[in-house]
């Protein structure tokens, strides 16, 4: 199929000229810094090969995994023992069915720009399509590393637990190529007190810290020691994912007994946890002000509801879900408390739930002082809420209530090397939203300009945020 005829052409999203010429002469020769994702850096580091696309393309990608689930596909041919080859083709099958579903573009945006694949993926076509991928997959120019500068992928951050060695993030620093991958620090584990496994997560971090955990102050003193070893090994950013941030009132010595409850094998209570996860995610926030790091808060995601699938296949399955807290009290709580000792460090605000888009918005202006260009940022949309509809809400809202011009852009949070074509369509879409109310006389048509600001959001402020 021509590339010209094909459902992803050249001017795919872009409605007139004016979005046209702000994609192709502005935003498309953006370089990307991919700020949060999932990848693994044992691949990186490895310059993974892989055998068949469905290998890179499939394997742990719950997006694909929920869709084939919907239409009734066996958990064989998802997380089973059907072999790759079968996999792909039931993927095959269900693609048509995903229509107006982002997993119809995502697919097609992905062959197109790593396997200069046009043809709609269906039935007729799987074939042809898995052995030609497969086949290139096969070829030097298609290892791990190889598939992010296809992309030009110039930064990806990873998400790395405190017990990790980041001995693959020390391999890569030592055999660099053209993307740099830094970690980022992800210590929900020692935060989740109520837990079941919490006292086996602390006995791991002792090993990885060589601090033994007696106390609470051993527990900070531990965290204070990996965060160090994170920074000495290029860290900058730290993430939590959270239903929400805790910010009750509690004592030092209440925090203390707290502890010691868990560490002797007693129960804590929900408001006993809730008391510790708003000490300790105050001691942390301050230990990224005293860094520099940049901290990011994923907020409001309802994990975990199939007890009986998690039962059987584990997290990140795709059993979760949009949960419906309540954000804005807290939020603002914790984030005053930091700001009061100026300790408040660069802040990244996520949110699942999409009735808190506006709360989001509103609340990052009450804590960008002046300091730094978007000091407090209302993250992209994401995890359910990364399609045409939520990322459209998302720059909406910030538009509306923050300034647009100083958002970072976009990111995969993904686990799939073949992800990263959701940076292009991010930057189609936010040039269509510009081109068309240029095409309308709500902006002026000065090309110019709003193509530095178009530059600024996919690439520039990021850039200048991070420091990388």
């Amino acid at each position: 199929m021509s590339k010209n005829t094909a459902f992803i052409h050249d001017d795919f999203l872009l409605e007139n000229k004016y979005s046209q010429e702000l994609y192709h002469d502005y935003a498309s020769k953006m370089p990307i810094i991919d700020y949060h994702c999932h990848l693994p850096p044992k691949d990186i580091a490895e310059n993974t090969q892989f055998e068949n696309i469905t290998q890179v393309w499939i394997y742990g990608d719950h997006y694909k995994w929920r869709a084939l689930r919907t239409l009734g596909v066996d958990e064989k041919f998802i997380t089973g023992n059907a072999s790759d080859r079968e996999k792909f083709m039931k993927w095959a099958e269900s693609v048509p069915y995903t229509m107006r579903n982002p997993l119809y573009h995502w697919t097609h945006l992905e062959l197109a720009r790593y396997f200069d694949v046009y043809e709609l993926l269906n039935p007729k076509s799987a074939e042809t399509i898995y052995q030609e991928t497969s086949s290139l997959l096969d070829s030097p120019g298609y290892r791990c590393r190889s598939l992010l500068e296809k992309m030009n992928v110039e930064t990806v951050c990873t998400t790395d637990d405190p017990v990790d060695t980041l001995e693959y993030h020390q391999k890569v620093a030592k055999n660099p190529f053209s993307t740099k991958m830094a970690p980022a620090f992800r210590p929900d584990k020692a935060l989740f007190i109520d837990s079941e496994g919490y006292n086996t997560y602390l006995d791991k971090l002792e090993n990885a810290s060589g601090v033994t955990i007696d106390s609470y102050t051993d527990l900070c003193d531990a965290l204070k020691n990996r965060i160090a070893y994170f920074h000495a090994n290029g860290c900058k950013i730290s993430d939590h994912g959270l239903t929400c941030i805790s910010a009750v009132p509690f004592s030092e010595n209440g925090i203390k007994a707290i502890f010691k409850k868990k560490r002797t094998g007693a129960p804590v209570s929900e408001e006993e946890a809730l008391k510790f996860q708003s000490s300790l995610l105050l001691f942390l926030a301050e230990q990224y002000h005293e860094k520099g790091w940049v901290q990011q808060f994923h907020l409001g995601a309802l994990r975990n509801n199939n007890s009986r699938m998690l039962k059987k296949l584990g997290p990140d399955t795709g059993w979760d879900s949009i949960g419906d807290y309540s954000q804005a009290e807290s939020l603002s709580k914790f984030l005053n408390t930091l700001d009061t000792k100026d300790k408040l460090a660069k802040t990244i605000l996520y949110n699942l739930n999409p009735a808190d888009n506006e709360i989001m918005a509103t609340m990052v202006g009450n804590f960008n002082d002046g300091s730094a260009k978007g000091k407090v940022q209302y993250g992209s949309a994401w995890w359910f809420l990364d399609q045409k509809d939520g990322m459209t809400k998302q720059i909406n809202a910030l538009s509306n209530m923050g300034v647009l011009s100083c958002f970072i852009g976009m990111l995969t949070d993904s686990r799939s090397f073949l992800s990263f074509p959701r940076h292009e369509y991010f930057r189609r879409l936010l040039c269509q939203l510009f081109g068309d109310e240029i095409q309308r006389g709500e902006l002026p048509s000065d090309m110019e300009w709003i193509g530095k600001l178009v530059q600024d959001i996919c690439y520039n402020n990021a850039k200048e945020y991070f420091k990388f």
